[in-house]
């Protein structure tokens, strides 16, 4: 088996076909990656720094294939996986308080939040606020050319 490289491909080339690897495809590369380890006998340092990885990601990877096969080699979305601050209850009462007062500025709905033992900013109230559509009204102005003609 030989490999071939291009700017964005690596062809793995075999007896009896070869395969194209997109170098974006994260997976492909992770498996061919451990393919060469394991079925070729190429040193991990060796397999790692073909495919862009380094040699204790290539044992990480390796690891994981192992308990739990391909799947546990697609990459999930990094961060937190739900709103800590904006949680529901708070959303709510944001909602609630712009209702029970639409004149409230933000300053003061955030300041009623926080008497109310919620630790949310100023910015999360905002947000919230725009998100659900729940500014304030302003008052609707005749454009000079309806006010004339009438």
């Amino acid at each position: 088996m030989t490999l071939e490289y291009d700017i964005k491909t690596i062809i793995l080339n075999g007896p009896a076909g070869s395969i194209v690897i997109n170098k974006r495809d994260k997976l492909a590369r992770k498996l061919a990656m451990l393919f060469e380890n394991k079925c070729l006998g190429v040193k991990a340092k060796e397999a790692a720094s073909k495919y862009g990885f380094s040699r204790p990601r290539f044992y990480q990877i390796n690891e994981a294939f192992e308990k739990g096969g391909s799947e546990a080699l697609i990459e999930r979305k990094k961060g937190p996986h739900r709103n800590y601050v904006r949680t529901d209850t708070v959303v709510n009462q944001i909602i609630r308080l712009r209702f029970l007062d639409p004149d409230a500025s933000i300053a003061v709905i955030t300041q009623k939040l926080k008497q109310y033992s919620f630790d949310v900013s100023q910015r999360s109230v905002e947000r919230t606020i725009t998100e659900y559509g729940i500014q304030k009204k302003t008052p609707f102005l005749k454009s000079k050319k309806e006010g004339k003609g009438s």
